[in-house]
């Protein structure tokens, strides 16, 4: 197939390429240094990246996917249990790491490459292995924590990330013109895929924050990025400190584009921003096995509270429960959303079961992900068909696995999980305890502390209450509808 990123070869040997707090490649140092470290994978099968918010992670990933090899990019703050079994489903033969950063026991024992950016030998603008890499060929294996068991891999291949970067081109009039500045984390779709991979497909700028700030906003659009790219957390911590930074309402307001995703961003947060700044904050809807789903068009109509209408390309379709397409479009019937198209993931990893399980008999994916279309096209999602995943600052998690951690402390007999809502997270985790002695229960604090070494910090309950028994059905199974967060 044709490169991934064209730019490299194409762009302005001196036009910025990443930039993360004072270091930076222009594309033609970035095609030197992902070329050199392409040559140096050779056959490697996968290769885990260290995905630390550093240009050493983003060379890492261009180059694997210049040497035709799959990465699988690890979160540094999974817990040992949590990563472990990722290393043990998808073997990598090797890590690719920043210089220093060290490694947890689990992926000591693996060979390591300490990707430093060389941008001063010659190599190879293009990599041979990528021009014999075929559309089918996997990119990236992400993994995904679903509502019950450990994390699974989503191989996603380059046809996919080529077909959404393109699809949201058009959507977002998103050209080599164009800088982007975020903050996300980049072992995930949204911080990896749209917003490194994709300025470098445009042939456009990427600049990192490292870590978000609402300082390091103001200063990136003050200083012509053009484009901004967050989670609900980041424009409700934008949105509450307009009023005193009178800096970043202006510095929004120069803004081309600003995108939300990952979770719906609350219309009170659209309105506070749009008061304050004239511009409006866009939505789009994807997960990690489909990649970009729908958008609102730059030359659309934010409408707070949608997601906008399908992308070039993806098919989307609303169904009954018993999987009967419903074709009204009158804002009201709820359906579940299932789509296809060639921003699909291929397979779960190792998990032919899951991914047939996935999958409709005439080929749909079932997203779990309940909405309405509007007379016009818009989508609204209006929750999960299940009550087991919950998207907490950005990130969707899912509450089986947290109960299991919970389930292996001591101090816990029985274990349930739920989110509720958040000003500032969107949803909190909680959970709901029966402790194995009641006149001495674990802490908040503790079991906190205990899901964050085992799984990630992120995944901790914010909240904890302790019960004498969980609400079961006659089957045995915990009613989470029946918990009340009164």
């Amino acid at each position: 197939m044709t490169s991934l990123f064209p730019a490299l070869t194409n762009a302005p040997a001196n036009r910025p390429a990443l930039r993360f707090g004072d270091r930076s490649l222009t594309y033609a140092e970035l095609a030197t240094a992902t070329g050199l470290l392409a040559g140096s994978l050779g056959d490697a099968g996968r290769v885990a990246v260290w995905a630390t918010p550093t240009l050493e992670t983003a060379v890492a990933v261009v180059a694997a996917m210049r040497a035709g090899v799959p990465a699988v990019p690890l979160n540094p703050k999974s817990g040992e249990k949590e990563l472990g079994h990722i290393l043990s489903d998808s073997a990598p033969s090797l890590v690719l790491a920043t210089p220093g950063d060290e490694l947890p026991a689990a992926i000591r024992d693996l060979p390591r490459i300490d990707v430093t950016p060389d941008t001063t030998a010659t190599a190879t603008a293009t990599s041979p292995a990528e021009e014999t890499a075929t559309d089918d060929d996997p990119a990236l294996v992400v993994y995904t924590s679903g509502t019950t068991g450990p994390p699974k891999g989503a191989v996603i291949s380059r046809r996919a990330i080529a077909s959404t970067l393109d699809a949201l081109a058009d959507a977002w009039q998103w050209t080599g013109e164009d800088v982007l500045v975020h903050g996300l984390p980049l072992f995930h779709v949204h911080g990896l895929v749209l917003g490194i991979l994709g300025p470098l497909r445009r042939g456009g700028s990427v600049r990192h924050l490292g870590r978000f700030s609402t300082q390091g906003v103001t200063r990136e659009l003050s200083e012509g990025a053009t484009m901004l790219f967050g989670v609900p957390t980041m424009y409700h911590r934008i949105a509450q400190s307009l009023a005193e930074e009178p800096e970043l309402a202006k510095a929004l307001g120069r803004a081309r584009l600003l995108v939300s995703g990952s979770a719906a961003l609350p219309v009170h947060d659209h309105e506070r921003i749009t008061a304050a700044t004239g511009r409006r904050v866009i939505e789009r809807y994807g997960m990690t096995e489909t990649l970009m789903n729908t958008s609102v068009r730059a030359d659309g109509e934010a409408r707070a509270g949608t997601v906008g209408v399908p992308l070039p390309g993806v098919d989307l379709r609303l169904v009954e429960e018993d999987g009967a397409p419903i074709t009204s479009y009158d804002g009201e019937t709820v359906g579940e959303i299932q789509v296809r198209g060639p921003n699909l993931f291929t397979e779960y990893l190792n998990r032919p079961d899951a991914t047939a399980a996935a999958f409709t008999a005439d080929g749909w994916f079932r997203t779990g992900d309940m909405a309405v279309r509007e007379s016009d096209g818009y989508v609204r999602i209006v929750g999960r068909k299940a009550t087991d995943l919950i998207k907490s600052g950005g990130y969707k998690i899912g509450a089986g696995e947290i109960e299991n951690a919970l389930l292996e402390h001591p101090g816990v007999r029985e274990a349930a999980v739920t989110g509720e809502p958040d000003a500032d997270l969107g949803e909190r985790i909680v959970a709901w305890i029966v402790p194995a002695d009641p006149q001495s229960p674990p802490t908040a604090e503790e079991l906190a502390d205990h899901v964050a070494r085992r799984l990630a910090p992120h995944k901790r309950p914010r909240v904890v209450h302790h019960l004498d028994a969980l609400p079961r059905n006659d089957m045995g199974k915990i009613m989470k509808r029946s918990l009340s967060h009164d």
